[in-house]
């Protein structure tokens, strides 16, 4: 039985795919199999994280568009996560890619794609691979593909910053998850500023929004000069911000 979880912020810059490549590959170094799937297909950008350059081949899009199958688009990237951390015993993490490619990005602005499609992408993905947990890392903002993450998630993880506008429009899309019945919606807030008391803060958004806070991920200078460069809870065990990364993925496994 696949676990699908979808991460999503309400605007873009909280951090969102950085925290899901990072509680993904956790995940796979404990023996899950992992697959993240970047569907932020407007403006991609995860794949960076796993080494990945721009010119990159077999693409979600390709699937979208019926050139390849959706496990063509998974690329392996377990050795990646094993350069920094051994990886147990059946352990698997998969990559599926959207183009950075201008035209294809531009062909996607013009003539969108079928959800129902990406629907079955994600069931056909989940069998093939044989799937403990499935990431969605979504574009930010609410639209139909948004919507349809949300409605087949088992887990909801919402990102936010500590900003008004960040605030409000986490509210809207609490809301939305409690309309749609998401099993479970956790909170993460990140870039919190030094002298911020976290238990506080914590405290404050399950008041606010009646719902869990899983992790308040610090804001890091150390996680900024990393700027993509690597899965900074593998490459930095013991930082702060890795140790709020693994409350996330033991809260959701």
């Amino acid at each position: 039985m696949t676990t699908v979880v979808s991460v999503h912020s309400f605007r873009g810059g909280t951090g969102k795919s950085n925290t899901t490549a990072n509680v993904a590959a956790l995940l796979a170094a404990r023996g899950h199999r992992v697959a993240v799937v970047d569907t932020d297909i407007q403006s991609p950008g995860i794949h960076v994280l796993f080494g990945f350059e721009e010119d990159l081949d077999n693409t979600l899009n390709d699937y979208l568009w019926g050139k390849i199958s959706i496990a063509d688009a998974a690329h392996d990237v377990t050795g990646m996560v094993a350069q920094s951390t051994p990886v147990a015993a059946g352990g698997a993490l998969f990559l599926v890619p959207s183009s950075m490619k201008a035209r294809d990005i531009a062909r996607v602005l013009r003539e969108g794609y079928d959800v129902g499609t990406l629907n079955d992408g994600f069931r056909d993905l989940a069998r093939n691979l044989k799937l403990d947990y499935l990431f969605i890392d979504t574009h930010p903002g609410l639209n139909e593909e948004t919507m349809l993450s949300i409605t087949i998630s088992d887990i909801l993880l919402l990102i936010l910053r500590p900003d008004k506008q960040d605030f409000q429009g986490t509210a809207v899309t609490v809301d939305i998850a409690r309309r749609l019945e998401v099993p479970l919606l956790l909170l993460v807030i990140n870039k919190v500023p030094s002298g911020i008391d976290i238990a506080d803060l914590k405290a404050q958004m399950n008041a606010a929004y009646a719902a869990e806070t899983a992790a308040a991920l610090p804001l890091s200078e150390q996680v900024v000069r990393n700027a993509s460069g690597a899965l900074f809870s593998l490459t930095h065990p013991d930082h702060p911000w890795s140790a709020e990364v693994r409350a996330i993925a033991a809260r959701i496994s």
